[in-house]
């Protein structure tokens, strides 16, 4: 089963091809431009490296967020016209997740964390059983301390890793508060691989959790800036 997996939840997206569980083709997009500036261009070059068109696709695989508003809305117009026009499905993989995936087999819970603006984050908590990843807390926006001492308090004889542009953004709070219960990743595994929303979407593809392309909206966990706007000036 050929996916296409796209990943632009983050100023670091990308796109990655697999064959079952082998990895054809990965890239990664440092997008101080937008994502749409090179989102398609970055696509067509992984197809051709590949020998594949878009029509061998199986799957379109996308990470639906939380993350950047504008990104995510951009990953999921893009797999959903490549869906209307090959007739593939479509498979939505949660972004915070795919970041855990950075760590299987760790023995310690992880904890995915993403910059969400207004000095929040974006964070959820995993715990690897039986070769996978459950979810320990969901994702959430939140201030970092508030979110950090609940999961102390719950998980209080416990290192976590900790991964993404949150984690490096306030690594100092999160160290004054957990000491040497903080593992901070490396800097390669501090950012997203859209190979693991290609893993992610593999699994789900083999159960046929397919999403409804008519239905299927980026997972904000909150309401963006314009929506807040324009709920002020109604």
């Amino acid at each position: 089963m050929k996916i296409l997996a796209i990943d632009t939840s983050t100023m670091l997206g990308g796109i990655a091809i697999t064959d079952d569980e082998r990895l054809i083709a990965e890239s990664r997009l440092n997008v101080k431009s937008t994502h749409s500036e090179r989102l398609m261009t970055e696509i067509e070059h992984c197809l051709k490296q590949s020998g594949l068109k878009i029509s061998d696709i199986d799957v379109f695989a996308v990470a639906i967020g939380p993350g950047s508003f504008t990104g995510l809305r951009i990953g999921l117009s893009t797999v959903k016209g490549f869906s209307y026009a090959t007739g593939k499905p479509i498979v939505s993989v949660p972004t915070l997740e795919t970041f855990a995936w950075n760590f299987p087999y760790s023995k310690y819970p992880v904890s995915p964390m993403l910059d969400a603006r207004k000095k929040e984050v974006y964070a959820a908590l995993f715990r690897w059983e039986n070769e996978t990843f459950l979810k320990v807390k969901r994702e959430t926006s939140v201030k970092p301390d508030e979110y950090l001492l609940d999961v102390l308090s719950q998980m209080p004889d416990e290192k976590f890793i900790f991964t993404g542009d949150g984690a490096t953004l306030y690594k100092d709070k999160i160290t004054e508060i957990l000491g040497e219960k903080a593992i901070f990743a490396s800097t390669a595994k501090m950012v997203p691989a859209p190979s693991n929303v290609a893993v992610l979407g593999l699994k789900k593809a083999l159960q046929k959790e397919f999403s409804d392309p008519l239905r299927l909206i980026p997972f904000y966990i909150r309401r963006s800036e314009a929506e807040l706007k324009s709920q002020t000036s109604t």
